[in-house]
């Protein structure tokens, strides 16, 4: 089995001690990281690796930025998501994982407020992921798309759906990117084989939302065909968002077997 993971860590810095219980105790095979907030040269690289991963970064100092941590070799990187060259926001990284599974970890903009210069701009990148993802799955490969996508998907991914109405990451324009990406064949693998409603990978920081339960379900990890026929179970683990200083995010993760299965002739 290959277990991989992801999680928007928010300062890999600040959660140091967070993430290195958690891949202790986890022990995923692959973890797809977002909101690194710092520099390539900066990033904690020792600590992780101590502990038998490989690392691949992408960062941006402050802001953004997105990792693979993974206990195979990692190999034929891509850093940046192809379609604007202006682009300088660290959001997205391509690599093959595990000899035959490709991986992206994808921080996806926000969007808000949406009468700001964001919500385009959060638009047309998921057009150029959209795009992109397309010219990937041409290739018939295991694919993995994962990350904090910032879009909830339904309403019952929300605590109050009436107060996200005129959010960016309820927009029906929003939406209806995601889902024109998800209808390309792609499989949600956490809503796959768990249907639960109000189940959460984000917490505000604020107003009591861990204590009380008031969560958004905006971290996906969505499989091409093939991948997704190696699918064996998915979840969220709540354990790390409990810690002292927590990122609002937790880990959202998916079990896959090693080798696609043989399909009859």
């Amino acid at each position: 089995m290959v277990k991989v993971a992801t999680w928007n860590v928010n300062s890999v810095k600040a959660r140091l001690p967070i993430i290195l219980d958690w891949l202790r105790d986890f022990a995923p095979d692959v973890v797809l990281l977002q909101e690194i907030k710092c520099t390539d040269d900066s990033f904690p690289r020792l600590e992780i690796e101590e502990l038998g991963y490989n690392l691949e970064t992408h960062g941006q100092k402050t802001y953004n930025g997105v990792a693979i941590a993974s206990k195979s070799t990692i190999e034929d990187v891509v850093k940046g998501l192809p379609g604007d060259a202006n682009d300088e926001q660290a959001r997205y990284i391509e690599a093959t994982v595990f000899g035959n599974l490709r991986v992206a970890s994808i921080y996806l903009p926000n969007g808000n407020p949406i009468d700001s210069e964001k919500f385009p701009y959060k638009l047309k990148w998921m057009d150029r992921l959209r795009k992109h993802t397309e010219a990937c799955l041409s290739a018939d490969q295991s694919y993995v798309f994962a990350g904090d996508y910032n879009i909830i998907q339904n309403d019952d991914d929300v605590y109050d759906a009436t107060k996200f109405a005129h959010d960016a990451l309820t927009h029906p324009e929003s939406r209806g990117r995601f889902r024109s990406i998800v209808f390309m064949g792609l499989t949600d693998a956490f809503r796959a084989l768990n249907n639960a409603t109000h189940q959460y990978s984000y917490w505000d920081y604020k107003a009591g939302s861990w204590q009380k339960d008031n969560g958004l379900l905006i971290d996906h990890i969505l499989l091409s065909p093939v991948a997704a026929d190696r699918l064996v179970c998915s979840g969220i683990d709540r354990n790390p968002r409990g810690k002292e200083r927590p990122s609002d995010h937790t880990p959202v993760w998916c079990e896959l077997t090693t080798e696609a299965p043989d399909h009859p002739v």
